[in-house]
């Protein structure tokens, strides 16, 4: 009856074993590492559809926003704004994002695009009830500027059909705008929290300059 019920309501699979493990029974899902040898195949897809995305940018993120993968479009966009990352260094693109000191001082529009990210953030720590997603959003929350942006009114640049965002460095001003993609029929906890974030440019000139980079980079 709880499987039943947690399937009709469309529960995720984590919360989904909550459910179970309240009503005394063991959980059904698994929770499997990315890098396990089960899920090679869904890493090649990963793989595939990034270096599809290229020249432009593209990453994988599990919910909280922590960095799984990256291509050499979005490694090439970092490393421009922000110099080069650690290696192995744990990367989360929501406190990248949101905190003072990391893309903020590049992005144009910060207030615009923070505001929209923290109220997906909202329906994240609303939806799966976790401790640690809320954590995440009061983290957030807690940054310089972020509660007055989200009371804020939109500008101007946030009324066109997809809101960008817009990096600007030096002479270097791009305009990016993004998808994000799930896999279509999970069953494991990992994969159903797995998301997939593609960059495309607004315009032309961010266009050349992201297939500039690409071939000063050469080969991967």
């Amino acid at each position: 009856m709880v499987i039943r019920l947690a399937t009709a309501l469309d529960v995720p699979l984590r919360q989904h074993n909550a459910l179970l493990l309240s009503a005394g029974f063991a959980p059904v899902w698994q929770e499997t590492d990315l890098g396990a040898p089960a899920l090679a195949r869904i890493r090649d897809a990963l793989d595939y559809v990034m270096a599809q995305q290229e020249p432009f940018p593209a990453v994988a993120v599990d919910r909280h926003w922590n960095l799984l993968k990256a291509n050499g479009g979005a490694q090439r966009l970092v490393e421009f704004l922000v110099g080069p990352l650690t290696p192995g260094a744990p990367v989360n693109l929501a406190d990248a994002l949101v905190a003072p000191d990391v893309l903020r001082p590049f992005l144009v529009n910060w207030a615009d695009v923070v505001r929209y990210f923290i109220r997906s953030v909202e329906a994240d720590a609303a939806a799966d009830g976790t401790a640690e997603t809320a954590a995440l959003l009061e983290r957030l929350l807690t940054y310089e500027g972020v509660r007055s942006s989200l009371k804020a009114p939109a500008s101007d640049a946030a009324t066109g059909p997809v809101l960008p965002m817009h990096f600007r460095k030096g002479a270097v001003s791009l305009q990016l705008f993004t998808t994000i993609a799930t896999l279509g029929t999970p069953q494991d906890i990992t994969l159903q929290e797995l998301r997939i974030e593609c960059f495309f440019p607004m315009d032309p000139d961010t266009a050349t300059v992201l297939r500039g980079w690409a071939a000063e980079a050469g080969p991967a």
